[in-house]
């Protein structure tokens, strides 16, 4: 490709929650006018199917606390591409723009004056949960949600999961499975002792794990059940519409009881 020939552009993609099925025919499309991929640890690989043989795949990593690149290494190498190489997509799971950084890669590639489109993904936040059947609102039971990452920049829970567990919304906290054991003290200290929670290991895939609880019995529940990371946690009276909800909680109360 000679430099006369090339037309710098980079589209964020959104893979969805993992089953490559959920990702939308905007997002395919796009891979399919790629001249450089650039996907991360929790897209699924089968989605390179769609990428052209000819394009240059790059894995970038992004998987919490394992990183290939750093977000700035990952920024530099979406303007490079774009510039020597032409249409670079950026595929990213769930949705670029919840907790996925996408609009900083954005900005930064603007300021390189290069073309820039969004394809938004399903979030895991909302469509993890669905998949179990549990809706993040239904009416009489859950207003509104919130959506939450585990931990702030500075690697702490962040102050707004305090203020979600006052409040009687939905609670969907993303990346927070290696905080569960402070996010559930935080609960608890608002006597939310026997608030519903699920946690969803893998959503979406064929390896999907869940777990049913309470604030007070998910932590010992979580590690019974072999629930590792990626994992999203769901807090609230919502959970109960689970199929399995009723049962479970049922029975770990009259253990407890």
């Amino acid at each position: 490709m000679s430099n006369e020939t090339i037309e710098p552009k980079i589209t964020l993609v959104g893979a969805g929650p993992g089953d490559p099925d959920l990702i939308t025919v905007k997002g395919i499309n796009a891979l399919s006018e790629a001249d450089v991929v650039l996907y991360d640890a929790l897209v699924n690989p089968e989605l390179l199917k769609y990428v052209p043989l000819k394009a240059i795949k790059v894995y970038v990593g992004k998987r919490n606390g394992k990183h290939t690149f750093s977000q700035d290494e990952i920024n530099k190498l979406l303007v490079d591409y774009a510039l020597t190489h032409g249409h670079v997509v950026r595929l990213k799971g769930g949705d670029p723009f919840v907790f996925g950084r996408g609009a900083e890669e954005l900005d930064f590639a603007e300021t390189f004056n290069i073309e820039t489109d969004l394809v938004p993904g399903i979030s895991s936040s909302i469509g993890v949960p669905a998949l179990q059947r549990i809706p993040v609102t239904h009416r009489g039971i859950s207003e509104s949600f919130w959506v939450i990452t585990g931990k702030n920049s500075e690697g702490k829970v962040p102050e707004d999961v305090k203020l979600a567990a006052q409040s009687g919304a939905t609670v969907v906290i993303l990346m927070g499975l290696g905080k569960l054991k402070e996010i559930v003290s935080i609960f608890q200290s608002y006597n939310r002792n026997d608030t519903p929670v699920a946690v969803i290991q893998n959503g979406s895939l064929q390896t999907e794990n869940l777990a049913l609880g309470t604030i007070d019995t998910i932590v010992e529940t979580v590690a019974q059940e072999g629930i590792g990371a990626p994992a999203i946690i769901v807090i609230g009276e919502v959970v109960r519409k689970n199929p399995q909800a009723a049962y479970v909680l049922s029975l770990q109360h009259h253990l407890l009881n």
